[in-house]
């Protein structure tokens, strides 16, 4: 499980951060503390098991050298192997702290706990050809495998894969998340993440998802004062209805979906408006009670399609953006949504986000990007969702339910989005991918997304 509003930062803010504190504090203390919760957390799960720990050059080497002698220290039977001599000064103190035999990394042989201190922070290149298999065929032998900080062969700011072993059981990182904690190949390799306080003082505008604090309606409260959300239907109704009733059971207190045929389906309490065109629907909007605005599901891509986002963009009012008006926008989502005053959700899948913007580095490093660019708040969906802001913030979401690999799934993210946004609620793109995760939890394997709302006011309901 990702630690929740858990602080996420690169290589480069974790050894300044690191730096800031060696300036006050001796580096030994801090990486004798390191090794200690290595050793309290290898302890847990070995069981009395002979370890095998494994250290690199580096700093992560030296937190593995003194795990292993604390490990020693209370009772359990350790075997160090090691790539290479120390390389830094406070590795050199650890292995001399260690005190015990060092074999070689490439005679090392199998044992049923593993603890990986080759690299951990910090590395940009693959692991050496003879690292990669050796260091994979003792993983697999082993019963549990711990990494301290990271697996060794996964790039630190962006999670790809440098010949990251598979198999490891959990992954320890120390004083505060890495982006490879959470994007791409790192979802895979790391196991269960776990995080260790090291007295390290972090600060970062990136952290993980955390539980939303909700409130229940006043005593006060009517549909209006609740959020009025209005839901452009288009040329697939279905992903509109399956949007509306996520705003529904999301929290708004009124819902319209603006349709063609006002004698269509839906729960009873949806309120069904007729517009035949973008004209209709700007006039339409000049409703100054709506709370927000969801355009995208199932719209098409039509001269129909367009006149509808034209007006939805247009609209001085709050704006979430879905599905196809994100496609129809493509390179040109930019300037269009520079335009507007009203605040602008965006909620792009990785094919989606690729044809609006342009970018390079990681995926959270391209969703603030964007997110600048556009003036929006980016919900940029996937196993690893990144939310971010026009100020730089983000916030990671990883690891939800792979069944939410289906289709409808992300039409009832966009509904919960709209019913928060109208809300007024500050956070309500974190809230939202917070309670859609929530739900897919809740609604078990194999469901369809049409099952996601009623698991909605359950997820609502922790929250309170």
């Amino acid at each position: 499980m990702i630690p929740p509003g858990a602080p996420i930062v690169t290589a480069a803010r974790m050894r300044a951060a690191e730096e800031a504190l060696f300036r006050r504090e001796p580096q030994l203390d801090v990486m004798e503390r390191a090794g200690a919760a290595v050793a309290g957390a290898v302890a847990r799960f070995a069981r009395g098991s002979p370890i095998l720990v494994l250290a690199g050059p580096g700093n992560n080497g030296g937190d593995a050298y003194a795990a292993a002698r604390l490990l020693k220290a209370a009772g359990h039977d350790v075997a160090v192997a090691a790539c290479g001599e120390p390389g830094t000064p406070a590795a050199r103190a650890m292995l001399e702290r260690w005190g015990g035999d060092v074999g070689a990394l490439y005679q090392a042989r199998p044992r049923p706990v593993l603890v990986d201190g080759l690299f951990g922070t910090g590395l940009t290149r693959p692991l050496e050809r003879g690292i990669a298999p050796v260091l994979a065929e003792l993983v697999a032998a082993a019963r549990f495998s711990l990494a301290i900080d990271l697996p060794s062969g996964l790039a630190t700011d962006s999670g790809a894969d440098l010949g990251a072993p598979r198999g490891i059981g959990a992954t320890l990182a120390l004083g505060a998340l890495k982006p490879a904690h959470l994007l791409d190949a790192g979802l895979e390799r790391c196991g269960q993440v776990l995080l260790a306080d090291i007295g390290i003082p972090v600060e970062s505008d990136w952290r993980t998802v955390a539980r939303p604090k909700l409130t229940a309606p006043g005593p006060r409260a009517h549909k209006y004062s609740r959020g009025l959300v209005v839901v452009v239907e288009g040329d697939m109704p279905g992903a509109a209805r399956l949007a509306a009733h996520a705003a529904m059971a999301g929290g708004a207190g009124y819902t319209i979906l603006a349709c063609r045929d006002e004698g269509g389906g839906g729960p009873d309490a949806l309120v069904r408006h007729r517009i035949a065109n973008g004209d209709d629907l700007a006039d339409f909007l000049t409703e100054k009670r709506i709370g927000g605005i969801l355009i995208g599901p199932g719209l098409g891509r039509d001269r129909r399609a367009e006149g509808l986002l034209k007006a939805a963009l247009n609209a001085d009012l709050p704006l979430i953006l879905d599905g196809d008006a994100l496609t129809l926008l493509g390179k040109s989502a930019a300037a269009w949504l520079q335009r507007r005053t009203a605040a602008t959700w965006l909620t792009p899948h990785a094919g989606e986000f690729g044809r609006m913007f342009e970018g390079n580095g990681d995926k959270i490093v391209q969703t603030i990007a964007a997110a600048s660019e556009s003036r929006t708040t980016i919900v940029h969906k996937g196993a690893d969702t990144v939310i971010a802001t026009p100020r730089g913030e983000a916030r990671v979401l990883a690891r939800a339910s792979s069944w939410l690999s289906t289709a409808g799934t992300g039409d009832v993210l966009a509904g919960t989005l709209a019913a928060q946004v109208a809300a007024g609620n500050k956070d309500a793109a974190e809230t939202a991918v917070w309670l859609h995760a929530r739900a897919a939890a809740l609604a078990g394997p194999a469901f369809i997304a049409d099952a996601l709302p009623m698991h909605l006011s359950q997820a609502i309901s922790e929250c309170l």
